[in-house]
């Protein structure tokens, strides 16, 4: 009867599962003799075809002989049906002997993937844990339409599903097809910020990585909703504030909430931003024996009064620790310690010198770089194998190495080595793509239109070296350049750099001839300091005048009386100093350079010429306001005759807006010859500022104005000559700019308004520029 009671019950129920099934026969038959436990002598396996009988028993765990109670033979079923070998499963006793029944999964014969078209296949294959002639697997490829998904909601797809599906054929063998639905990108419609008093949303926008939808969202994908860039954003939004002397500054949450119709995203950061403090006193205590406080006073080189900023405290102890070290004292720790006076809105900071942790590298461990050399990565590090551990100068080679930007993601970590005086450092870095292949368009009113084919690779051949080549031609004119630099020349902090290029010009700027030049040049640079840097080169040029005017004659009277070919041998230094990103103040710095070179060392041409430049920028205003103030200045001295027109000066429009290139300066007289001629002299000064017009930022729309001042000047024959007129004479100009950031490159618009000219000037009240890259 109760046999017969549990054969109705199934027949109603249907084969609800195969466990079910069999433990309900293993009840009915086992009531007659004992209603807990079997003993199976022998087993019958059936069913499999690639899976042997041992495999399958091994699995099912009972062994021959032994007690088993119904429920360890339902757990037998149940690993049977987890390893992933069969389809399905079902258990019936016969006695003493158990009979094990399988189907086993069919072998997956292809892979195919339907309805892709952003991603191709090749792409979407990567991600897959399923592969051809292995046993297909429901659960593994449910993870692999989970992972399509993923690939798709990284690329701003959050609405992309993937369907498995099989197609049986022969020989127990499946076609395994992935449907995809990729669905549509979802934008950020809108960052809005909630807590902000001291900088307004529009300056807090231009931190992060994230970036609204805007006029050409159809084309640019930078304002696509990718959740993973939330956590970079924070990371931009607390470096700004804390920077800025924000001590106390909170991000209290970040809230993404997609439209009703799941076509965007509002993104909203509740911040907190209190109190921005300034540097107090600061001072130095020892406890650290042999170390000097008055010593280590000198190398903060902090000063009172400035925002605080944790990246100028921990310059500061970088320093002090250095310091240390040349003083031969080990194990020095250098630990801040900031006492707030909240009336005042100071810091006091105190470094005290302390013993650190007697602890050294016990190993570097590098992982994940394919084509990237181990060395490119080690040295990045000032610390290597068997030195003391200083967990600063860690952190600060896992910052290095982000800013070559061969990595997409690096990860610094520490773990202990073979004794607890020991550390390993681990490196699990991402590679990234380094080169870039360009074809661009340009248009200029200098120029005019041309096109150019750019390559670029910046981690050639995984060893850290940057090559270039690009061929560009503008105005009925070419050029072709290549340049090679080794950045860690003799394993040193020395950059080693070649490079060659071929220019001919047609009647451009301001004449009447046509120049060929051509050259090559080596040259090294080192850093001197915490923001300056010094190269030094040589360069061998070759130029000439060759296309005439019409009568096939130069028709200057200056430049007839020079060379019209000649080869120029030169070496030179130049120094450069730039605290504009590295300075105290994070709103604003100066950037200088200094060049100096003498030609003379073999060729056809002797003189020095020297070229300054210096550049000051801050922002007002909340930051909203960008003032910048520019000053060039440049001379050439002729050692063995007179300059040539190669070697002299010229203005170019971005140098001295309201004046065509070569617009100014010395220039042939005679009405039938306006030849610029080139000074031995030039300076300029240029001051703009920048600022938002009240557009919505998605227009990408703000403006400028402009003055400019300066003058070219000065020849060194003119006696005898046709007129010309060769003296310092101010040109002035003022003038507003249109800046448009669109698809096709940044535009500027200038409007320019000369103020001071001379009536043989070539001025131009408008122009604009704009490069598109595809």
């Amino acid at each position: 009867m109760v046999l017969r009671a549990f054969v109705h019950l199934a027949s109603c129920l249907g084969r609800f599962s195969a466990s079910v099934f069999v433990v309900l026969s293993l009840v009915a038959v086992a009531v007659p003799a004992d209603a807990q436990s079997f003993r199976f002598n022998s087993f019958d396996v059936q069913g499999n075809v690639r899976t042997n009988d041992a495999s399958v028993l091994q699995v099912a765990g009972i062994a021959p002989g032994s007690t088993v109670s119904a429920g360890e033979v339902n757990d037998a079923i149940q690993r049977l049906q987890n390893s992933g070998l069969f389809e399905s499963v079902e258990v019936s006793p016969r006695g003493n002997t158990l009979v094990i029944t399988v189907v086993e999964y069919p072998t997956i014969n292809r892979i195919a993937i339907e309805g892709n078209r952003r991603l191709d296949d090749d792409e979407l294959l990567a991600v897959l844990s399923s592969t051809p002639r292995r046993v297909y697997s429901p659960i593994t490829a449910q993870r692999d339409a989970a992972a399509i998904a993923e690939a798709y909601r990284v690329t701003g797809r959050l609405t992309a599903t993937a369907t498995p599906q099989i197609i049986r054929r022969s020989d127990n063998r499946v076609d395994l097809v992935f449907e995809v639905s990729e669905g549509s990108v979802v934008e950020t419609q809108r960052i809005a910020f909630v807590g902000n008093r001291d900088f307004s949303d529009r300056r807090l926008r231009q931190i992060l990585e994230s970036t609204q939808a805007g006029l050409f969202r159809a084309l640019i994908r930078s304002d696509t909703f990718i959740e993973d860039r939330i956590a970079l954003d924070r990371q931009l939004l607390t470096d700004f504030y804390q920077d800025r002397g924000h001590i106390d500054f909170a991000i209290l949450s970040v809230t993404p909430e997609l439209s009703r119709d799941r076509g965007a995203y509002f993104v909203t950061f509740n911040i907190q931003e209190g109190q921005s403090y300034r540097i107090g006193n600061l001072s130095v205590v020892s406890q650290f024996p042999g170390a000097n406080p008055a010593d280590f006073q000198g190398a903060i080189n902090i000063r009172q009064g400035v925002r605080y900023s944790p990246r100028i405290i921990d310059n500061a102890i970088t320093r002090m620790e250095n310091l240390a070290s040349d003083q031969g004292l080990r194990f020095v720790r250098i630990e801040p310690r900031l006492v707030r006076n909240n009336a005042a809105l100071t810091v006091d900071v105190e470094f005290v010198i302390t013993r650190g942790e007697r602890v050294f590298v016990e190993r570097i461990d590098i992982e994940g770089n394919q084509t990237t050399l181990d060395r490119v990565i080690r040295r990045q590090f000032d610390v290597v194998e068997g030195d003391p551990l200083d967990p600063r100068q860690v952190r600060a080679a896992a910052e290095r190495i982000r800013a070559t930007g061969f990595f997409a993601d690096v990860q610094v970590e520490g773990r202990q080595g073979t004794s607890s005086e020991q550390v390993i450092i681990d490196v699990d870095v991402e590679e990234q793509p380094t080169g870039s292949l360009g074809f661009s368009a340009s248009y200029s009113t200098d120029t005019g239109a041309g096109l150019a084919v750019n390559f670029s690779e910046e981690n050639f051949l995984g060893r850290g070296q940057a090559l270039a080549v690009s061929f560009n031609t503008v105005g009925g004119g070419q050029s072709l350049s290549f340049s090679f630099e080794e950045p860690a020349f003799l394993r040193r902090d020395l950059s080693f750099g070649v490079s060659a290029y071929y220019a001919q010009t047609q009647q451009q700027n301001n004449t009447s001839f046509d120049t060929v030049r051509y050259g090559a040049g080596v040259g090294v640079a080192f850093p001197i300091s915490e923001n300056s840097r010094l190269r030094l080169f040589y360069n061998y040029d070759h130029d000439e005048v060759t296309a005439l005017d019409g009568t096939g004659k130069v028709n200057s009277t200056v430049l007839l009386n020079e060379p019209l070919e000649a080869d120029t041998s030169r070496v030179g230094f130049t120094y450069s100093f730039d605290n504009r990103t590295t300075g105290l103040n994070p709103n604003a710095g100066v950037a200088l350079s200094f060049t100096g070179e003498y030609a003379g060392l073999g060729g056809d041409t002797e003189f020095i010429r020297s070229v300054v430049r210096a550049v000051a920028e801050t922002r007002v205003a909340r930051e909203e306001v960008t003032l910048r103030a520019t000053f060039e200045g440049g001379a050439i001295n002729a050692l063995d005759g007179g300059t040539r027109f190669a070697n002299r000066f010229s203005l170019n429009s971005r140098q001295m807006r309201g004046f065509e290139s070569g617009g100014l300066g010395p220039r042939d007289l005679d009405a039938d010859n306006r030849n610029a001629l080139g000074g031995n002299y030039f300076a300029v000064a240029r001051f703009e500022a920048a600022f938002p017009l009240g557009l919505p930022e998605e227009y990408g729309i703000s403006g400028g104005v402009f003055a400019d001042v300066g003058s070219v000047w000065g020849l060194d024959d003119t006696v005898g000559h046709l007129p010309v007129d060769d003296g310092f004479h101010l040109r002035s100009v003022i003038g507003v700019s249109i800046f448009w950031d669109t698809a096709l490159g940044p535009l500027r618009f200038n409007f320019s308004l000369p103020i001071q000219v001379e009536d043989y000037d070539r001025t131009r009240e408008f122009d604009f520029t704009v490069e598109a890259r595809f």
